[in-house]
């Protein structure tokens, strides 16, 4: 497990959950797509009656129950905050934003999509921050870590990504069966999120690479 304490690490891992939650609202109001997980979950909650914060919670302690089981090594501060807090922050924001934000900003095209890419790109930046800090990975992207070194053991030629994208896939069909509507936003997130987090993080680690805890 990854709960070794570095201050900075903690505190930036803090602020990166802040910033996913904080964007992830903006993503939800414009309506363009969110990643596969939230789209799932969103699906969900609406289905069964639930805020989203409080489905996404419970989904979460359930694939955390499966991580720790199978490879515990990738919980830490970061997966605590990540189950917890995130959902949480997209209700609260989603609600503040109704109250103080013209609708039309969310539903005109002028300003719809300018704002979904810029939130699109602050997604991207925060979740690489949480990355970088390497105090665990979510429940969500833990099983798919688990699977892939799994799969990769019997049969290396596979791509990991290709298994990233089939988790991501089977998560929009989830959402897609239970009532949302998968619009191209979220397939676009499908296929290039990962590796977008990816280049981002790869400049974070330069930059905080000295400040990385011990694992």
């Amino acid at each position: 497990m990854r709960f070794q304490w570095n201050r900075k690490a903690v505190i930036r891992c803090f602020i990166a959950v802040f910033g996913m939650g904080f964007f992830l609202s903006f993503l939800i109001l414009c309506d363009l797509g969110t990643d596969p997980c939230t789209f799932m979950n969103r699906s969900i909650a609406a289905k069964i009656g639930w805020s989203f914060g409080n489905w996404q919670l419970l989904f979460n302690v359930c694939l955390i129950l499966l991580v720790l089981l199978l490879k515990r090594s990738l919980i830490g501060f970061g997966t605590v905050f990540n189950m917890v807090l995130i959902g949480y922050y997209a209700d609260f924001f989603c609600w503040l934003f109704r109250k103080i934000i013209p609708a039309e900003a969310f539903t005109n095209p002028v300003s719809r999509w300018p704002v979904f890419l810029v939130t699109l790109g602050g997604f991207i930046i925060s979740a690489a921050v949480y990355i970088t800090a390497d105090m665990g990975v979510s429940p969500y992207d833990g099983l798919p870590i688990i699977i892939t070194e799994k799969v990769t053991k019997h049969f290396p030629k596979i791509p990991p990504m290709v298994i990233r994208i089939a988790w991501d896939g089977a998560a929009i069909l989830v959402g897609t069966l239970l009532g949302g509507i998968p619009i191209i936003g979220i397939i676009l997130m499908a296929l290039f999120l990962g590796p977008a987090i990816t280049m981002v993080r790869k400049l974070g680690e330069k930059r905080f690479k000295n400040e990385k805890p011990p694992v």
